[in-house]
């Protein structure tokens, strides 16, 4: 009988799921997530962020289950990769510098978020995409193993951005109550 937690080369379906979840950074996310969000309607919010958080672990799915093949068939590697990250990174640093002239990857302030910046690279980042890209190449017999991984990190993931509003209601009313003491 296999064991609930197997543990071959090092990486755990447990510390696997764990480094997805912090990689996805769910707690981080949700200040990000409420200040997208806060022009649209309170009724409204979870009905935008369910969609948001499907297409991101869909995406994650996507490229943990093919990723490899496809990056194969574009003629893509590791270093391509980086190299794209750093760059996207750059011009988010230049649109944060200079926010008047910077790059912009958003549509109309009041318009809803679709897809972009939410599920995309806020969950499904780079990062994440990476991290699934190395587990499936590393170790492609466990693929069992990862999918549960992602479905475990995602659902927790979701779990806390859907809740992301009470968070920061707590996390305001703690501040408040620090500063009265």
């Amino acid at each position: 009988m296999r064991e609930a937690v197997v543990q071959l080369e090092g990486m755990t379906l447990i510390s696997a799921a764990a480094t997805l979840l912090l990689i996805l950074d769910p707690f981080g996310n949700v200040v990000m997530f409420n200040a997208t969000l806060s022009k649209v309607p309170a009724e409204r919010r979870r009905k935008v962020l369910l969609p948001e958080v499907l297409i991101a672990y869909g995406v994650l799915m996507l490229f943990l289950l093919v990723g490899a093949k496809m990056l194969t068939f574009l003629g893509l590697q590791q270093s391509s990769l980086s190299l794209a990250r750093g760059i996207l990174l750059f011009l988010i640093a230049i649109g944060m510098v200079f926010p008047n002239r910077g790059v912009q990857f958003g549509g109309d302030e009041d318009d809803e978020p679709f897809i972009v910046p939410l599920a995309i690279p806020m969950i499904a980042g780079p990062s994440g995409i990476a991290f699934l890209l190395l587990l499936a190449s590393k170790e492609p017999d466990r693929l069992m193993d990862w999918i549960l991984a992602v479905s475990l990190a995602s659902g927790v993931s979701a779990a806390i951005l859907i809740a992301g509003e009470c968070i920061a209601r707590y996390d305001a009313r703690e501040a408040c109550a620090r500063r009265k003491n």
